[in-house]
């Protein structure tokens, strides 16, 4: 016996099609509504950045600036020190005398702002130490127990916090052999 198609499986086709359509349209509208979101999200997460970096930029500058002042200030005061010295010898207000000792007083001032910052000129050797200071000369030794004397400094190193800043610029005495050789 044969099944006899019921008129009504076409209409409840169309109802079931059409509450499929209905469901699939809330959720696209819902999808819709969740990126609409997503995307101002991402837009105010960009804008929060924006302003954290910018925030973060500034509190840098003010950083350097604050942890700068302090050196800076020193150094005007040490150049209104020097210009009262050239106003003081264009002037000719000062002896020779009067001038080597001010122009000492400004090499202790100019030394006492290093140590403020813990920068502090290092003692002399009598022989060569490579860990603190670099050839820039040689000169020649007389004995071989000169060899590797320190000669003349040039320019004085300094360090800072127990670490060198700036090795200390020396000619050094070298001893030639080659002419014990000959003999």
């Amino acid at each position: 016996m044969a099944k006899t198609p019921k008129k009504d499986a076409p209409l409840e086709q169309v109802e079931t099609f059409e509450a499929l359509a209905e469901s699939l349209k809330t959720e696209v509208s819902e999808l819709r509504e969740a990126l609409g979101q997503a995307s101002g999200d991402g837009h105010l997460t960009q804008q929060a950045f924006d302003q954290l970096y910018s925030e973060l930029r500034q509190y840098k500058e003010d950083f350097i600036f604050q942890t700068e002042k302090p050196l800076l200030l020193d150094l005007l005061l040490f150049y209104d020190s020097l210009n009262w010295f050239q106003q003081s010898l264009v002037k000719k207000e000062m002896s020779p005398d009067v001038i080597a000792d001010s122009f000492q007083y400004l090499l202790d001032e100019i030394l006492e702002l290093l140590y403020r910052r813990d920068v502090l000129p290092m003692d002399s050797r009598a022989r060569f130490d490579r860990k603190v200071q670099k050839v820039v000369k040689t000169a020649p030794a007389e004995t071989k127990a000169e060899d590797y004397a320190i000669h003349q400094v040039l320019k004085r190193g300094f360090t800072r916090a127990g670490r060198v800043l700036r090795a200390e610029e020396v000619v050094v005495k070298r001893y030639d052999s080659s002419g014990e050789d000959a003999e």
